[in-house]
C-alpha cells in the first residue's frame, strides 16, 4: 500500500516539473513514466478495493431491487388500509343503522306504554269520578230527604202546638228549633257529603300524580338510551313509586 502513495507523489512531481505548452494549461509529460507509475500503482492496490467496486457496480441494482420492493410493500399496505378503512365503514354503517332501529323500536315501545298508561289512569279516573259523583248524588238526596222529613215533621209539630191555644208560643219556639235543627242537619250532611267528594278526588290526583312520574320516568330513561346507544337496555318502569 505504501507504494501508491509512492506512485502519486511521483506522477504529482513529474506533473509540476513537466515542460508547459505556452498560451495553455497544458504541459507535456513522459508517458512511459507516467504510464508505469499508473501500473505499479494498479498492482500495489489490494484486492478489497476491486471487491469494493463491485459491491459499488451492484449498488444500483441493489437500491433498484429495494426501491421495487419498497414501493411493492407500500402498494400492499396502501391497499390493506383503504380495505381496511372500507371494513370499519361498512361495520359502522352497519352498527348506526341497528342502533337506529333499536331506538325507534324503544321509543315505539315507550309511546305504546305511555299510551297504555294514560288510557289506563283515564278509566281510573273515569270510574272513580263515577263512583264519586253516585255518592255524592245519594248523600244529597239522603240529605234532602232528611231535611224534608225534618220540615214537615217540624210542620206538622207546629200546626199541632198552633192547635192548642194554651201552647201557642211553645209550640212556635219548638218548631222553630226543628226547622233550624233541620237546616243543621242538611248542612252538615251536605259538607260530609263534600268531604267525601274532595277525600275522593285527593286520592285520584295522587294516583295522576304516580301515573305521571313513572311516564316521565320511562322518558328519561329513554333518553338516555338513545344518547348513549346500550346494547340491550330496557325500561325499568317503577309501578309502586
Amino acid at each position: 500500500m505504501y507504494r501508491v502513495f509512492e506512485a502519486l507523489d511521483e506522477l504529482v512531481t513529474i506533473t509540476e516539473e513537466a515542460r508547459g505548452l505556452p498560451m495553455t494549461a497544458s504541459c507535456v509529460v513522459p508517458r512511459g513514466d507516467v504510464l508505469e507509475l499508473l501500473d505499479d500503482i494498479r498492482d500495489a492496490l489490494p484486492n478489497e478495493v476491486d471487491d469494493a467496486q463491485d459491491v459499488l457496480d451492484k449498488r444500483d441494482e441493489i437500491l433498484g431491487n429495494a426501491r421495487h420492493e419498497a414501493e411493492q410493500s407500500t402498494s400492499k399496505a396502501n391497499a390493506e388500509a383503504e380495505r381496511a378503512v372500507q371494513d370499519a365503514s361498512t361495520e359502522a354503517e352497519r352498527l348506526v343503522s341497528e342502533a337506529r332501529a333499536r331506538a325507534e323500536q324503544l321509543v315505539s315501545d315507550a309511546q305504546a306504554e305511555a299510551d297504555q298508561l294514560r288510557a289506563r289512569g283515564r278509566a281510573e279516573y273515569d270510574e272513580m269520578v263515577g263512583r264519586a259523583h253516585s255518592e255524592a248524588e245519594r248523600m244529597t238526596a239522603a240529605g234532602q230527604d232528611s231535611y224534608t222529613r225534618s220540615v214537615e215533621d217540624g210542620r206538622m209539630e207546629q200546626a199541632r202546638l198552633v192547635s192548642q191555644t194554651e201552647v201557642v208560643h211553645a209550640a212556635n219556639a219548638e218548631a222553630t228549633r226543628i226547622v233550624d235543627a233541620a237546616h243543621v242537619e242538611a248542612s252538615r250532611q251536605r259538607d260530609e257529603c263534600d268531604s267525601y267528594v274532595d277525600d275522593k278526588l285527593a286520592e285520584f290526583e295522587d294516583l295522576l300524580t304516580q301515573t305521571l312520574r313513572t311516564v316521565g320516568n320511562g322518558r328519561t330513561n329513554l333518553r338516555g338510551t338513545v344518547n348513549g346507544l346500550p346494547s340491550s337496555s330496557m325500561f325499568p318502569y317503577d309501578y309502586q313509586s
